[in-house]
């Protein structure tokens, strides 16, 4: 009896042992340089999971492109090559239409407001759109617009004949609805394809530009709220539903709005850094439009008045672009 009863306290000792949750080591994976703002965003967000995990989940972040292509990133978190991935969806036209509703030009004036006012009107669209993967959030950078080499784009006829390498479908579709030619490519290609000819211009935010080298290819930079790109963060499925219900509040807890508007915030003061740094470079021409030219480029866009709801949570926000 009495070796029957150490053998119950002893079992009851341990026992919590047992219980204590299963350890995850996250593969995050993204595109651009280790040295943009997002490859910290991303260490931050790793580091928080840990923390609220309490320890059992950590995470390494893999920048540039090296577990797979930028434009592979939403099938690599499905197929499981990265566990946690950055995904601009507009690199696959007419993949993801609904979130491609962000993009839409003069829509979205703030980096922080407006990732919050998509993400919260995204949510229940990704169920659906995104369904291979668990939607984490999704944010933009800082409005952006047209930085061109040979020709200074003021109207939208200017775009006419020009070979253009827009930032996603949306403005590819807005490209060639003013007579202008689309030049694929990802990021990391366009300084390249600029430089040998193969575009004219691009669609582009401004500190990357400067990151990216694109600033040393092209002269002519419009200043102006024309567009903004939308991107998300999505994970494995698999590895998500194999977690405990407390890891997998440490997911949720940091794939929110508050969450997305980090992000966004992060990034778009890099971006807006970029301005005065264009500005300074000898051999450009940083140039603002007038009321008129602003109210032509807005009449070309003609956004849907279907987008009322998005527009809506971009106002609550205060991202709403006037």
């Amino acid at each position: 009896m009495r070796k029957a009863c150490l053998a119950l306290l002893l079992a009851a000792s341990v026992s919590p042992a047992f219980a204590q949750d299963k350890t995850f080591d996250l593969k995050v994976s993204h595109w651009v340089p280790a040295s943009h703002p997002l490859q910290k965003s991303l260490e931050d967000w790793v580091a928080a999971v840990n923390k609220d995990s309490g320890g059992t989940i950590t995470g390494k972040v893999f920048p540039a492109q090296q577990l797979g292509k930028a434009f592979d990133h939403y099938d690599m978190a499905r197929d499981g090559i990265a566990d946690v991935t950055y995904v601009n969806p507009g690199y696959q036209p007419g993949r993801f239409p609904i979130v491609g509703a962000g993009e839409l030009p003069f829509l979205i004036s703030d980096a922080k407001g407006g990732s919050m006012g998509l993400d919260a009107w995204y949510r229940k669209y990704a169920e659906k759109e995104m369904k291979d993967v668990k939607y984490c959030l999704a944010f933009v950078h800082s409005p952006s617009s047209f930085h061109s080499k040979t020709k200074k784009i003021v109207m939208p006829e200017d775009v006419k004949g020009l070979k253009i390498r827009p930032a996603h479908a949306t403005m590819a579709n807005f490209v060639t609805s003013l007579g202008g030619t689309n030049v694929q490519s990802s990021a990391p290609e366009v300084r390249d394809i600029i430089e040998r000819g193969v575009a004219d211009g691009v669609t582009f935010p401004w500190g990357s530009l400067v990151l990216f080298g694109i600033d040393k290819v092209t002269k002519y930079d419009m200043e102006a709220p024309l567009y903004t790109t939308t991107f998300v963060f999505v994970i494995n499925k698999d590895k998500y539903y194999a977690m405990s219900d407390k890891q997998k509040a440490a997911i949720d807890k940091n794939c929110s709005t508050e969450m997305a508007g980090v992000v966004g915030e992060h990034w778009g003061k890099f971006e807006d850094a970029g301005v005065d740094k264009v500005k300074a470079e000898a051999g450009h021409e940083v140039y603002k439009l007038t009321p008129e030219q602003t109210a032509a480029w807005k009449k070309a866009a003609d956004p849907d008045a279907a987008l009322s709801e998005l527009k809506a949570s971009l106002k609550k926000y205060n991202a709403l672009a006037e």
